[in-house]
């Protein structure tokens, strides 16, 4: 609309009357121009349109009231007289507004409001009346000013939802607003104030807020349920989809419609079940209930159910909405909780009493501090020796693989030098003297390995009195007759899992140090009793398994050791003797051996008084292991193909010479990589002889592995002076591994290489025989067998077959069952023992070199079970065993004809014995 020049209102006119007129005139009909044609109109008069400014507010209510009474000239407005009518007109909206509302004039941003904005205010309402917004509303002065500013420029601000804290009443306050401000102009067109519009949104925000939280937690329980939603209408009908309910039960749409569900529900359970439904329902409350369901499968499961109702606005239940969750393993938990209840009871119970113990702990605090500082640097101090221990093993253990490659050298070379001087006595004396100083190197390699825990054990079941009875020779020979000897063995010993050879070598130099530090007159008292080594104990002592041992003590009446000396005795080398007297090895070997083979070692020593050595073994719950003595005789070489591998050009020569002297054909290699070309080129090879310790990437475990994958049928034989721990682990060889300790004789070497070669050339053969070995017929009807075969009148002969290789054993007792025998396998003599007291053995054909105890030590035992078995070994090295009634031996390798024909051998110079019959069996 264009703009309308206004008239002149007349002296009586007010403004009241002037806008009346311009509305009935029709010449304005936008409320923008109709205000600005009305102020422009007055400005001329505005005299004639002033009212008192006591009668100009009318109403207003009790701001209203305060702004009439308030003595405004002490304010920056002044007095009301003064204000303009565009002020006061807008002051007379503001105060008779229903909504809040509130006026910042001029520069000074002065606050008149009215009665809906007091509750925003607080109790800084009155004092706020007047005064400037910066100083009555200090914390939102930030946002005031930006709007303010905007708002006397002639801009109009809107904001919605705006978050405000206030102080309000002494508290801090979270408001949320939507804010309205309008420029206030002038007649001259300026902007004398602005106006706010307040509405107050925090109920409705801090509600939605509630609703989005209820909303959430509702969204996050539902996910939580762990169980079947399912959902009911207002009466408690099962009306619609319930795909939960009828995953569990199986049960189609229309059978769990209305109360079909029920047909789900354990008959004893479902009356019951209905009932409280219905009541729960009626009283519209909380549903609660347990019984037993029918899943899919056809179980049925005990479940927990509850419902609740859902209601609109108007408090209706609109739907009910429940859960089923499965509760069997809960109930199975409670009943054993409940027969735990007893045992809780006595926990408290000893809880009770150990705080009663603690609070007296308490008490002694301080001792105990003390006491347990000077615990952890004595254990300190233990930790420093273990170490430094074992850094000198492994360094000795180096010497030691060093040292026997040199005496290996040696010894071959003296070996081959005796038999070009056979007949000459003097260099044969000379030759054997050389040779039995590298027995005595030998030994002292053995005792650096010992200290080192590197020495591969053969540990056997000994029983301690017995073995220190049968030293007792050898022990008054070697400290002499001016030494008085004292053994006390106590009663019910047990039996100890112990390499024989090396404590007999550790109790030998334990008596022979005693008879030195008595000076050759004395008492040596040896005792032997069972020990049990407790937790507390271990806790103190490195290296200690709690457990049950046997303890051989060692105890003399010599001259004793300061402290300081006690700490240095297992080290090696040192040595309390003059020059010339020990090596110093003697007690480090004793420790090595007894650490290595799972025991402990305490020594006891005072000046003046003697020493004590005790020795913990650890205790073995097997019968003992029966020593055989073998007779050996002439070696025998062979025309196989041997691959020697060892770095040391010195030995790997000597090797060479002692194997072509056998009647061997020798390859040789350098090292494992060398080594495994000569493999690869195609190379018919029998038998791969390395060393352990080898330089390179290529080790000679995987080196073994490698030549098995290209050649099937070679045999792997090992030798070291220093195994580490790559074939031997826990002081015992690993499974399957051969090994041959340097430095070692040509008769060793020759047995050695006959026994591997001849357990390989078995396997081969018992392979081939699988392979052609075509699937057995059905056996025949009882009347359709042959007239040879075993009838259920006669039991057939049952043999026991002892052999550690897996397809050999398997082989072995194939062919003992085709030959119409009834078999037992064993893979060791601890097997082939427990069989032979459960079941009736006729015949043993064991293998002689067996894990634990040999063939030769079952044997024995075997024949003190059952002195009329026949006895078959098995062997690559016929020369090692002894003949004897009943005793056959069978040579590696052999076929059915073979063995069946040692098995006869051996029955018929065997004892006879009657026929057995079934009958007899059975009793």
């Amino acid at each position: 609309m264009g703009y309308v020049a206004p008239r002149k209102p007349s002296q009586a006119d007010g403004l009241e009357d002037f806008i009346s007129d311009m509305l009935k005139s029709g010449e304005y009909h936008d409320r923008d121009d109709l205000v600005r044609a009305a102020l422009t109109a007055l400005h001329d008069q505005r005299a004639s349109l002033s009212r008192p400014a006591s009668d100009w507010l009318v109403s207003g209510g009790s701001c209203g009231e305060m702004i009439r009474e308030k003595d405004w000239t002490q304010t920056p407005l002044g007095p009301v007289a003064g204000w303009s009518l565009e002020m006061r007109a807008t002051v007379a909206n503001v105060v008779n507004s229903p909504v809040a509302k509130v006026l910042i004039w001029g520069p000074q941003h002065i606050l008149i409001y009215n009665d809906a904005y007091v509750p925003i205010l607080g109790s800084r309402h009155p004092d706020a009346m007047g005064g400037a917004v910066e100083t009555v509303l200090p914390e939102v002065w930030d946002w005031n000013r930006k709007v303010l500013d905007a708002g006397f420029r002639g801009e109009l601000t809107r904001s919605r939802d705006v978050p405000m804290t206030l102080e309000h009443d002494g508290q801090t306050r979270d408001f949320v607003f939507d804010l309205a401000y309008t420029p206030v102009y002038e007649s001259d067109g300026s902007v004398g104030g602005v106006l706010c519009t307040v509405v107050d949104n925090t109920s409705r925000v801090e509600a939605e807020r509630r609703l989005a939280t209820s909303n959430r937690r509702f969204r996050t329980a539902m996910d939580a349920v762990h169980g079947v939603l399912w959902t009911n209408t207002a009466d408690g009908r099962m009306i619609g989809e319930q795909p939960g309910w009828a995953a569990l039960t199986g049960q189609s749409f229309d059978e769990y419609q209305n109360y079909g569900w029920t047909d789900a529900v354990h008959p004893n359970d479902r009356e019951a079940s209905i009932t409280t439904w219905q009541e729960a329902v009626a009283t519209r409350t909380m549903f609660v209930h347990e019984h037993r369901v029918r899943r899919n499968c056809g179980t049925w499961r005990n479940f927990a159910i509850r419902a609740l109702p859902i209601t609109n606005s108007a408090g209706e239940i609109e739907e009910w909405v429940g859960v089923h969750t499965d509760i069997t393993h809960q109930r199975a938990a409670e009943a054993a909780l409940r027969e735990h209840a007893a045992d809780l009871a006595r926990e408290i119970r000893h809880r009770e009493r150990a705080e009663d113990q603690l609070r007296q702990l308490n008490e002694t605090l301080e001792s105990r501090v003390i006491e347990e500082i000077g615990t952890r640097r004595e254990a300190e101090a233990k930790l420093a020796q273990a170490q430094k221990m074992e850094m000198i093993g492994k360094l000795t253990g180096g010497v030691a693989h060093d040292f026997n490659n040199l005496l290996q050298v040696v010894s071959g070379n003296l070996q081959l030098l005796a038999k070009d001087i056979a007949g000459n006595a003097n260099a044969e004396r000379r030759v054997a003297n050389a040779m039995a100083g590298i027995s005595r190197g030998a030994k002292l390699a053995s005792q650096l390995l010992a200290f080192g825990r590197r020495q591969p054990l053969e540990p056997k079941v000994v029983n301690a009195t017995r073995f220190v009875k049968g030293m007792d020779d050898m022990l008054r020979r070697a400290i002499g007759e001016a030494i008085e000897i004292e053994t006390v063995f106590n009663g019910g010993l047990w039996n100890t899992f112990i390499d024989p050879g090396q404590i007999e070598n550790a109790l030998l130099n334990l008596a022979i140090n005693a008879r030195d530090a008595m000076n050759g007159a004395g008492k040596l008292t040896i005792e032997l009793a069972n020990a049990h080594l407790d937790d507390d104990y271990a806790r103190t002592h490195d290296e200690v398994v709690p457990g049950q041992y046997v303890m051989l003590a060692v105890s003399d009446t010599g001259s004793g050791m300061p402290p300081e000396i006690v700490e240095k005795v297992f080290e090696p080398f040192f040595s309390t003797k003059s020059e010339g007297k020990g090596s110093g090895l003697g007690l480090s070997m004793v420790y090595g051996f007894v650490k290595q083979s799972g025991g402990h070692i305490k020594i006891y020593s005072e000046v003046g008084h003697g020493t004590t050595i005790k020795l913990y073994l650890p205790r073995a719950m097997e019968a003992e292991d029966v020593e055989v003595a073998v007779e050996t005789g002439p070696v025998t070489g062979g025309t196989e193909t041997v691959l020697v591998v060892e770095d040391d050009d010195e030995v790997r020569a000597t090797v060479v010479e002692m194997l072509s002297d056998l009647g061997y054909r020798v390859l040789k290699a350098v090292d494992a990589q060398n080594a495994l070309a000569v493999i690869e080129s195609g190379m018919a090879i029998d038998l791969l002889f390395t060393d352990v310790v080898m330089p390179g990437n290529l080790k000679s475990p995987e080196l073994a592995r490698k030549a098995r994958q290209r050649l099937p049928d070679i045999a792997v034989l090992f030798t070291s002076g220093y195994t580490e721990n790559s074939i031997v682990h826990g002081g015992r060889l690993d499974a399957g591994v051969e090994l041959l300790s340097k430095p070692y004789t040509r008769e060793a070497l020759a047995r050695k290489l006959r026994h591997v070669l001849a357990n390989e050339a078995q396997r081969r053969t018992a392979s081939e025989v699988r392979q052609a070995r075509e699937p057995s017929p059905a056996p025949a009807a009882e009347d359709e067998r042959p007239a040879q075969s075993v009838t259920s009148r006669t039991v057939r002969p049952t043999v026991l077959v002892v052999e550690d290789d897996p397809l050999i054993l398997v082989n072995t007792a194939e062919l003992l069952e085709a030959s119409g025998y009834a078999v037992i396998e064993a893979a060791s003599a601890e097997e082939a023992l427990t069989a032979l007291q459960t079941a009736p053995i006729e015949i043993l054909v064991t293998d002689l070199n067996l894990p634990g105890a040999s063939g030769a030590e079952l044997a024995v035992r075997a024949r003190a079970m059952r002195p009329d078995a026949a006895i078959v070994y098995a062997t690559g090295d016929i020369s090692s065993i002894h003949a004897e009634p009943g005793v056959a031996v069978l040579p590696k390798p052999y076929d059915s004809n073979a063995l069946t024909a040692a098995i006869e051998r051996a029955r018929s110079s065997a004892p006879a014995e009657p026929e057995r019959t079934a009958v007899d069996a059975a009793e």
